[in-house]
């Protein structure tokens, strides 16, 4: 008997070995690299028709028009003819928890959030699984970089942004520890469950929940400000919000929470401030806009939250920000939100089909998304001395039925587009393919 459960487990190990099994990272590029006349979206607004992209040792270093410009035969390593085809900054997805669940079912799996309430000291990096298999199935829809961000508690944790290529965290890092995410009090509260909802009444605990937040927060200056023997490492941790090195980041959708939680910052002496959620940011956008604080809009293939809001409120949120504007990013965390991740593009092209120009719709999950997460130095647009991370699609990839990468592109190196259900496709097709 005890044979045979040896026998078990080692089929269930074994099997679970199978199903965790990745592609082998990109090795670092070793040889240059030309992408001649695709329709270059640059990500900054601007469009090249007949382009010429080229990268060396990880760094572009020609955006140019193809039929303007005079290059050697032998100036690049490999050329990649894409006429007819479309190239683009890799998207970036912010406020995601991709590779900190693998199954939300199996807890073992799951690293999305500690215990506790005041968590800016946890580091949602250390629980970054690199070769998660759900990672391998955004990125054939173009998303290259994610910012890795923790859960639950009012100080949810420290988030850090990577790209999504390597061996493991170390490798995969672009910045790390960006940010503090704080989950603001909510003005009102629902009672009963979700299988019984009851009804909407007033948070009668608001103003003692802030409160509580910006004790914690003037202990954390306190303790900054002196010479204490005894190191405090989760007061330590908030260094960066008042130097200006992190970025603070509230999660708030009502519109007095967004007032008060921008008030909160200024109060609190925060450098730098992002709202991330923001459904009725615009109804706040002179302030947001006046205090130079960016939005990192909630997933917009979404419902109306109030009765008494337009149909398409989501859909054209993001149009009405940067009207006023407001710096703004989409995020799509929420309901499945990892696999959802791969929808991201969708979410930009929805936007451009609620007013938005396209060019400017894509500017939502490349170039602005970049600024807000304080990369654009490094990425987000398709600019000489920035990270050759970039893809060629053969049409425009924020429509769902001609986003279709034939070559995607991480710091230069070239990229496996193959998922499990691409094996999978391959595999029957083969079988009923057979005669």
């Amino acid at each position: 008997m005890m044979n045979k459960k040896i026998y078990l487990l080692l089929l269930v190990f074994g099997a679970s070995i199978v199903t965790i099994a990745q592609q082998i990272p990109a090795s670092k590029q070793s040889k240059s690299v030309l992408i001649l006349n695709a329709t270059a979206h640059l990500g900054n607004g601007q469009i090249i028709e007949n382009s010429a992209i080229g990268f060396v040792d990880g760094k572009i270093n020609l955006v140019a028009d193809a039929r303007v410009i005079r290059l050697a035969k032998d100036a690049y390593d490999i050329t990649i003819e894409a006429g007819g085809k479309h190239v683009y900054p890799g998207f970036i997805a912010p406020n995601s928890t991709l590779g900190l669940v693998e199954i939300d079912a199996v807890k073992s799996s799951n690293d999305e959030g500690e215990i506790g309430m005041m968590k800016p000291h946890v580091r949602s990096i250390i629980a970054y699984t690199a070769d998660s298999k759900v990672i391998e199935t955004v990125r054939p829809n173009g998303i290259l970089m994610a910012q890795i961000t923790p859960r639950g508690g009012r100080i949810a944790g420290t988030s850090s942004i990577v790209q999504l290529d390597a061996w493991h965290w170390n490798d995969a890092i672009i910045k790390e520890n960006d940010g503090i995410h704080v989950n603001f009090p909510s003005t009102f509260r629902r009672s009963g469950s979700w299988f019984e909802p009851g009804g909407i009444e007033a948070n009668k605990e608001y103003s003692k929940q802030i409160s509580e937040l910006a004790a914690f927060l003037t202990s954390a200056k306190a303790y900054l400000g002196a010479s204490s023997k005894d190191r405090n490492l989760v007061l330590e941790s908030t260094k960066g919000l008042f130097d200006g090195t992190q970025t603070l980041y509230i999660n708030a959708n009502e519109e007095k929470q967004i007032t008060d939680a921008v008030q909160f910052a200024k109060e609190n002496d925060i450098k730098k401030m992002v709202i991330v959620g923001g459904y009725e940011a615009h109804k706040t956008a002179e302030l947001l806009q006046k205090n130079n604080v960016g939005v990192l809009l909630r997933r917009v293939h979404d419902m109306p939250l109030n009765e008494d809001h337009d149909i398409d409120l989501p859909y054209k949120a993001a149009k009405l920000l940067t009207d006023k504007g407001v710096l703004v990013g989409l995020e799509n965390s929420g309901s499945h939100e990892r696999m959802n991740t791969r929808n991201l593009p969708f979410l930009a092209g929805t936007c451009a089909a609620y007013g938005m120009e396209k060019e400017e719709a894509l500017k939502l999950i490349t170039s602005n998304t970049a600024k807000i997460l304080g990369i654009d130095a490094q990425c987000g647009t398709l600019e000489q001395g920035k990270d050759a991370t970039l893809f060629i699609s053969e049409g425009d990839a924020l429509d769902m039925r001609t986003n279709k990468l034939t070559n995607a592109f991480i710091q230069g190196r070239m990229i496996s587009l193959e998922t499990h259900q691409t094996k999978l496709n391959d595999k029957y097709k083969a079988k009923y393919n057979q005669k």
